[in-house]
């Protein structure tokens, strides 16, 4: 039985939704998160790293998300969520699978770190970490977010998946960094082709019923 070690409002609901994708049998391990917003010790039981997501398989104990999910479909998988080897298709799953998390996932925690700076330092100092923290955003982090999701957008001008014309891992992948920066900066009306990706995902029912197992999703308020 496989095991997902679940955080709430992580990349662990990618692996939720993908296993509902395959049609799997699967434990949720629930986690909540600190006050802090950290994930809780008992994670570091698991996982020496403490961080999730992670699903135990059998004697398997496996971490980070893209590894999971191409475990998933190496394993569990019969080629209706990978493109077929050799071809351009198969090129751009790679491509995304890698780009999620390498390229455009630091940017958004980047902003994250910075919005909290403020709350972080005592009270005299906050003004001056309110100024820091704008100009990071102003400077160097929306100028590279806004390319970064004019790119998306152009790779979804003549299709709807990530990889070509059918979905696959690459887009449960590249969920989460476009749920959180809908959330953070929304996506309509300026960039219409990812916001009908959301909500071409949001209206899966492998999607819902992820959503059913793994509880309240803040990133979709």
């Amino acid at each position: 039985m496989i095991v997902v070690h679940h955080l709430n409002d992580s990349r662990s609901q990618r692996v939720l939704w993908l296993l509902e994708e395959l049609g799997l049998e699967y434990e949720v391990k629930p986690y909540q998160r600190e006050p802090t917003m950290m994930a809780p010790a008992s994670l570091g039981a698991v996982h020496p790293l403490g961080k999730s997501p992670v699903i135990t398989d059998g004697d398997r104990t496996l971490a980070e998300s893209g590894a999971i999910l191409e475990y998933l479909v190496e394993t569990y998988d019969k080629g209706r969520f990978v493109p077929a080897a050799g071809t351009p298709e198969r090129l751009r799953y790679t491509y995304f699978m890698h780009y999620a998390e390498g390229s455009l996932m630091p940017i958004l925690v980047m902003k994250l770190i910075f919005s909290r700076i403020p709350s972080q330092v005592p009270a005299l100092m906050r003004p001056v970490a309110r100024m820091i923290s704008a100009g990071a955003d102003r400077v160097r982090l929306d100028p590279q977010l806004a390319m970064h999701l004019a790119f998306l957008e152009g790779e979804l001008a003549d299709r709807e998946w990530f990889a070509g014309g059918a979905f696959s891992a690459a887009d449960v992948q590249m969920s989460f960094p476009l749920e959180a920066a809908a959330a953070r900066a929304g996506l309509a009306p300026r960039l219409p082709k990812l916001s009908a990706f959301l909500d071409r995902i949001h209206a899966r029912p492998a999607y819902k019923r992820a959503i059913e197992r793994g509880g309240p999703y803040a990133l979709l308020k």
